[in-house]
């Protein structure tokens, strides 16, 4: 029996324009407040913008964002790992040190850091509480993460030349533009087993749903894992089923069917 289900949601979640159909949203949580079952966004962006998102919707989430580094459920945070600000610091001198057209978004518990010369319109996208400062030296917190925005599509080979701190931090490239570094061993696997531990639910009973190279582990959480059609090929390789794409509301409409079935048997 499914009682829990999570999705990614840039790509997996929301359409190409970053929304989603929020009527068919009623119909989904109607559902699944009827079942029992919990959704849990597993997400690079903020919890602050997923909330942002949602809405008046939000209250009953369990939001797994910032690169699944923290977990929040009705305004508080029930989990976080945090990157030291000595390490994250030393990460971020050298991703300016290979491109300095790269924007980088440096996020702390008070929001996210961006330069001051950087582009916001990109950051908006991801980020509610965001500020600029001249120099991320005059960061003073851990980081939450440390998230890498590259409009020459560039990060598989950045990743490649971040290898000294492959034991220290996670790093992953989700795609050709975007990378993300967090805590050693922190990300979506590891944070959806502490949720799964928090709620009481098996891999068994999960429900999974992405796109990216940062779904891998996420898709080893649950059985009843999908990769949406849009999927980059590994994923689908990893998931256990192959649903619609994110533009035709794939992950809602799979959801309503599963439980639907489930209600039936």
């Amino acid at each position: 029996m499914i009682k829990l289900v999570l999705t990614d949601m840039d790509g997996t979640f929301l359409n190409r324009s970053g929304e989603f159909n929020k009527q068919l949203y009623q119909d989904v949580k109607k559902i699944m407040k009827k079942q029992g079952v919990v959704f849990a966004p597993v997400t690079g962006k903020q919890c602050e913008r997923v909330e942002e998102l949602f809405g008046n919707e939000a209250a009953d989430l369990w939001i797994l964002g910032d690169s699944a580094t923290r977990i929040k459920h009705n305004g508080e945070f029930v989990y976080e790992s945090l990157l030291s600000n000595k390490l994250g610091l030393e990460i971020i001198q050298l991703l300016e040190e290979i491109h300095l057209d790269q924007t980088i978004i440096a996020c702390t518990r008070s929001g996210a850091v961006i330069k001051d010369t950087a582009d916001t319109d990109i950051v908006r996208r991801s980020y509610a509480e965001v500020r600029q400062v001249c120099d991320f030296n005059e960061i003073t917190e851990d980081f939450v993460k440390i998230t890498v925005y590259d409009s020459k599509l560039r990060s598989f080979e950045t990743k490649e030349k971040l290898t000294r701190f492959f034991k220290s931090a996670y790093i992953v490239a989700s795609e050709a533009a975007w990378i993300d570094i967090a805590n050693v061993n922190v990300h979506k696997g590891t944070t959806v087993e502490h949720l799964q531990k928090l709620l009481n639910v098996t891999p068994a009973e999960t429900m999974a749903f992405g796109d990216g190279y940062n779904d891998l582990e996420l898709m080893l959480r649950a059985e009843f894992s999908f990769a949406v059609r849009n999927a980059v090929p590994e994923l689908k390789d990893a998931a256990n089923y192959i649903t619609g794409y994110n533009d035709d509301d794939a992950v809602m409409k799979t959801i309503i069917h599963l439980l639907s079935l489930q209600k039936n048997g």
